[in-house]
């Protein structure tokens, strides 16, 4: 049994598939959510999804927003999602290093 995942942002559609389980970080901590699970909509934290495919695990980090969850199906409204694998680690690094020293 599977669940329907979908993740949006304002200005796409960052994921849109079936999932066997996902690990979400909300404003209470993080829950687990398998098939059939109770309905619940819920504040999302900025942080790490993580979603089951069969035998691997996909990461994406989330910056907040709302989930609703019923019926086998997760809808995931967040202001900014980008997949793990999209992540250049250079590009971050120097981000991080812009943000600092505007910071200082």
């Amino acid at each position: 049994m599977t669940l329907n995942l979908c993740v949006l942002t304002p200005n796409r559609i960052v994921w849109d598939s079936e999932v066997k389980e996902i690990i979400l970080s909300t404003n209470s901590g993080q829950i687990g959510v398998l098939p059939n699970h109770a309905p619940i909509a819920t504040a999302v934290d900025i942080g790490i999804l993580r979603i089951r495919l069969n035998d691997q695990w996909v990461t994406m980090a989330l910056m907040g927003g709302f989930a609703r969850i019923g019926n086998n199906k997760i809808t995931i409204l967040v202001n900014d999602a980008e997949k793990s694998s999209d992540i250049d680690p250079e590009e971050a690094k120097q981000t991080l290093e812009i943000a600092e020293a505007n910071l200082s």
